[in-house]
């Protein structure tokens, strides 16, 4: 009897849940059919692809099937782990990563800022359209660029050479992938990035500008302290965001890139799961890869997200 009375709150809190649910469906039922593209879509692209990740803990072959095939356990993940490559792949992951994330994620930051004290709206335009640009090159033609720019007859080289420098084919020694790569990924991000901390900064009452002048505050200080502190919220989202796509580094660019005379700093862990997979049909051993991939970046996420609430209770839930 008793508990027949401690599941009566229970069920009227479903009922009245379930209630909730039926009236918001029914008030927003034009919202609601405009989001089930998105919803099939990751469902379609995003959650049902899951079933296949399956493959990593399996000696996977293609005439067999996914359920066919012999399951092997933990075995692709420590021939990984145990692999000459696994340090170099992971170092250098992190490595370009965290460059970027030092000076790629705060490019478009700067720029918004630097966009926003600009009080000529023509030149503001032109300067948004030109940084816009890039983002807009396919990353082919960008790649290319790269190749022609760097190479030892490129601009870059006829440049250092007005100079009195060496002619230098940049991408074929190892030290300098890095810094190529992570300053053309600034040049073809940078104004596109800028857009969304440009509309943040639309949301900032312009009244409290005003109260600042008023009080004599310069437009140095206006920045510190009520444009800044204005953008925090999205800064800390996208970081957050950021952070939990470290290991994520795009294996198209690195492949378009890199040869086999720079693999000690260009190879990263998506180039190596298409070497692996793809090149050698070795397709359980890159599943595995990728998996611990997936897992690393959804770890660092959460921590990013646990971090940013205890400092600065902005977070994404």
């Amino acid at each position: 009897m008793g508990e027949i009375y401690t599941r009566q709150p229970i069920i009227r809190k479903i009922a009245g849940i379930g209630n909730f649910l039926i009236r918001d469906l029914k008030k927003h039922r034009y919202i609601y059919i405009m989001a089930i593209p998105v919803l099939v879509y990751y469902i379609v692209f995003y959650y049902f692809p899951m079933y296949g990740a399956q493959i990593a803990f399996k000696a996977f072959n293609p005439g067999k099937g996914i359920l066919g095939s012999p399951w092997i356990g933990l075995r692709n993940f420590r021939d990984f782990f145990g692999s000459v490559y696994f340090i170099r792949v992971l170092r250098n992951t992190m490595l370009i990563s965290l460059y970027g994330l030092l000076f790629s994620f705060p490019a478009p930051i700067i720029l918004a800022l630097l966009l926003n004290e600009l009080r000529s709206m023509l030149f503001k335009r032109v300067v948004q359209t030109i940084s816009y640009l890039p983002h807009f090159i396919s990353l082919m033609v960008v790649c290319g660029m790269i190749l022609d720019f760097t190479a030892k007859n490129g601009l870059i080289n006829d440049i250092i050479e007005i100079f009195g420098g060496k002619r230098v084919s940049f991408l074929l020694y190892p030290q300098y992938f890095r810094f190529i790569y992570v300053s053309s990924d600034i040049w073809q991000t940078i104004g596109w990035g800028s857009i969304i901390y440009l509309a943040a900064l639309t949301s900032i009452d312009p009244a409290i500008y005003e109260a600042a002048t008023i009080d004599g505050a310069n437009r140095w200080k206006k920045m510190l302290h009520i444009t800044l502190p204005g953008l925090t919220p999205t800064i800390v989202i996208l970081l957050i965001l950021r952070i939990g796509q470290m290991m994520n580094v795009g294996f198209e660019k690195t492949i378009l890139l890199y040869n086999t005379n720079i693999y000690e700093t260009a190879d990263v862990i998506s180039s190596f799961v298409y070497r692996r997979g793809l090149l050698e049909f070795n397709y359980s051993y890159s599943a595995a890869v990728g998996f611990f991939n997936s897992v690393v970046n959804f770890s660092l996420m959460l921590f990013a997200n646990w971090a940013s609430r205890k400092v600065t209770e902005n977070s994404l839930w």
